[in-house]
């Protein structure tokens, strides 16, 4: 045996008091240390399960508390629970839905869909119609008079909800449709409402119009609610009646998001909304209905199930609601990014104003721009996320290499939209970043979109962010101050504990 205590050089042999403690600790930390490594690396992508393991390791306490706290991605089992009855409802009831595009779809697009379905349940429809909203208030004053068209219901749906100026037309609409005896819900994730000014006064005015309201993910101590503070609800959908619906990046907030210091800067929001007609439109309501059942334990009929094979034609586009987010067992949006970028055959044209990838993405851009693809990103200059932002930077460099090009929109102005293009006719708007945040613990929701026609209307938004960014240069970028290079590094390694 003494080849085996020599080996490690830590014992003596034999044993005294005066060592045994010293001995009994360093085993415990070594043990320690091997049961961290397998639960950590257990299902875990790469390059999270090293961080996490790094953060346990060098601040033992405080890392793993933190990994006890928010490592699982996942939520309560109960909430996962709703999310797969409703998925098995519509399921059920769309059986005999076939899930395919149109005859000039690309062949890869049917594979595509059948996989969202199995994933989110929802199937591709043909029928709808779309048109695309980039003017901030304009967008706002759409979704007010859409409310004020309602007879039946209004779902609304927003990560931030807060009654300003800007939005104060919406809050008018509402009250008016529960005046005259339209079934109001609001839903708003909690956390991210209530670090905005004004959440009393908006919580005053819901209660105050009649409108039945709830928070999203309610972190709530004193009433039993507690939930994971880093998982969030971050869609932004409004539907009305089932007819017309809205889907994309822009919150219900003025576009400065009520904080002096932006007022001050000068700081706006850069957002789209794509407002839908025809079948689709009851697929987003579904979304709303899932996240109503959730939080309020009344399950309303999914509209998605019953009115979809009767729903009326409004265009020719194909369309397919694709809901994604902890409450699932798959990343759905990375799986439909991932999938549309490796099946493009001319462009991809990607805007987020976080991109931070995981492996599987980031080797999906680049292989596309190696391929000779015309690949190019679209991010803000300067973010409003630290964080986020320094560790997106960070990929600036492989994917100059690569031969994608990065279009900086200029400060104080934040680009704040989520699209994808590829080949100028197949297309994702919603709530999604291209980050790991929206892949792994946001509830997001997105929607294929399947024709020429609304896919050049995004290109249009293009044009208008291309002429008015600048375009990033490798050289200029390797020159960038050295504490710049460490902020990007040290921030890449901190978002992979997501």
């Amino acid at each position: 045996m003494d080849w085996w205590f020599g080996w490690f050089g830590w014992f003596d042999w034999p044993p005294t008091w005066g060592n045994v403690g010293v001995e009994l600790l360093i085993l415990l930390d070594l043990a320690f240390r091997v049961v961290a490594a397998s639960v950590v690396s257990n299902n875990r992508r790469p390059s999270s399960a090293v961080a996490w393991l790094l953060a346990i390791f060098f601040i033992p306490f405080l890392g793993l508390i933190a990994f006890i706290v928010i490592g699982s991605p996942k939520l309560p089992r109960r909430r996962r629970n709703k999310q797969r009855r409703v998925s098995e409802v519509i399921l059920q009831r769309t059986a005999d839905m076939d899930t395919q595009g149109p005859d000039s779809a690309p062949p890869w697009l049917e594979p595509v869909a059948r996989m969202n379905r199995r994933l989110g349940a929802m199937p591709m429809v043909a029928g709808s119609d779309a048109t695309v909203e980039t003017d901030y208030v304009r967008s706002l004053g759409m979704m007010a008079e859409e409310i004020d068209l309602a007879r039946e219901y209004v779902h609304a749906e927003f990560y931030i909800l807060s009654l300003d100026r800007t939005t104060a037309p919406v809050f008018d609409a509402l009250e008016r449709a529960v005046a005259r005896g339209v079934e109001v819900r609001v839903l708003f994730d909690h956390l991210a409402s209530l670090r905005i000014p004004g959440y009393r006064r908006t919580i005053k005015r819901l209660d105050a119009m009649g409108a039945q309201w709830a928070r999203m993910l309610p972190f709530t101590p004193f009433k039993r609610e507690i939930l994971r503070p880093d998982l969030r609800n971050h869609r932004k959908l409004l539907i009305i009646d089932g007819v017309a619906g809205y889907i994309g990046s822009q919150n219900l907030i003025d576009a400065r998001y009520g904080k002096r210091r932006n007022r001050r800067l000068g700081r706006e929001w850069i957002d789209i909304m794509a407002r839908f007609t025809g079948p689709v439109v009851l697929e987003l309501d579904a979304v709303f209905r899932t996240d109503w059942y959730s939080e309020t334990d009344e399950l309303l009929d999914v509209g998605a199930a019953q009115g979809l094979p009767q729903a009326r034609v409004t265009g020719d586009l194909y369309a397919q609601c694709v809901p994604s987010g902890p409450g699932f067992d798959a990343e759905n949006n990375l799986k439909l990014f991932n999938s549309l970028i490796y099946n493009a055959l001319r462009s991809v044209r990607m805007i987020s104003p976080y991109f931070v990838p995981d492996e599987s993405l980031l080797m999906a851009v680049t292989t596309a721009a190696q391929q000779g693809l015309e690949v190019e990103l679209f991010v803000s200059e300067q973010g409003d996320q630290f964080l986020v932002h320094h560790a997106q930077r960070s990929y600036y460099e492989i994917l100059l290499g690569a031969g994608v090009v990065i279009w900086m929109y200029p400060q104080p102005y934040v680009l704040h939209a989520k699209t994808l293009t590829v080949d100028g006719q197949t297309s994702v708007i919603g709530s999604s970043n291209l980050d790991m945040r929206s892949f792994t613990l946001n509830l997001e929701v997105s929607a294929l979109v399947e024709g020429r026609e609304f896919a050049e209307d995004l290109e249009a938004f293009e044009d208008q962010l291309r002429s008015r960014s600048r375009r990033l240069e490798l050289t200029e970028w390797k020159r960038r101050p050295w504490h710049e290079q460490v902020a990007d590094g040290f921030c890449r390694l901190a978002s992979a504990l997501m």
